[in-house]
């Protein structure tokens, strides 16, 4: 016996058909909530890790392909010209004070050993002989130049990893990268020396500068987009 095709016919209806899956399903991440406050993301566009971090604790661009683009937030007070004035006195005190007695001895002897065969070769009409320079004077010169040498590669060894001389740490002020709030480092210190320079070629107007300046910077800071601020 044959039935008709239609929904009479029991043996016409098909099973029930079950959702075709992909052949290679990945799983779907749950959905977020759309209510609360959004969690924060990771580095490089979250919190700054704590070796991205300046001495006072702000970031510098951490994770920026091209590094920081300006003055990071939290940046302390820039120090005044006074401060700098002061360490700088007490750097030469420590570090230059002796070398320069030294030298200026040294070059006293010297001129005296100069003046006396310059004397003796205008009161008499024999030919004039070189001056004979004491072996003392050159002593004292040579190592005074040393010890000037050393005071100086000293400062900038401490300005340079520390931020601070002797002199800089007495007043609880500091030298640092403008961008970062970092140390120079011991190149750009001595780097930063050597460009104060500068900052004397014009009857020292560079030294005046930080007075009227925004940002209180010599010359040689901003060659090396340096500041001085305060640490206490």
């Amino acid at each position: 016996m044959s039935y008709p095709p239609g929904p009479g016919n029991p043996y016409d209806q098909q099973p029930p058909q079950q959702p075709q899956q992909p052949p290679y399903a990945y799983p779907q991440p749950p959905a977020q909530p759309v209510h609360g406050y959004p969690t924060q993301p990771p580095p490089p566009y979250g919190t700054v890790p704590p070796q991205a971090q300046g001495p006072y604790g702000y970031g510098y661009g951490y994770g920026h392909p091209a590094g920081p683009t300006g003055p990071v937030p939290g940046m302390p007070p820039y120090a005044g010209w006074g401060a700098r004035v002061g360490a700088t006195l007490i750097d030469f005190l420590l570090a230059g004070l002796v070398p320069m007695v030294l030298v200026g001895i040294g070059y006293g002897q010297f001129l005296a050993a100069v003046i006396d065969e310059a004397d003796r070769c205008s009161a008499t009409t024999g030919p004039c002989d070189a001056p004979e320079i004491p072996g003392s004077a050159l002593a004292l010169i040579g190592v005074g130049l040393l010890l000037s040498l050393i005071g100086g590669l000293f400062l900038c060894y401490r300005e340079g990893t520390t931020g601070q001389t002797p002199g800089k740490k007495a007043l609880g002020i500091s030298v640092l990268r403008e961008l970062d709030g970092r140390p120079l480092g011991f190149g750009m210190a001595f780097v930063r020396r050597l460009c104060h320079g500068l900052d004397g070629a014009a009857c020292y107007i560079g030294y005046l500068w930080p007075l009227w300046d925004d940002k209180k910077q010599t010359f040689a800071d901003k060659i090396l987009n340096s500041v001085v601020v305060r640490t206490r």
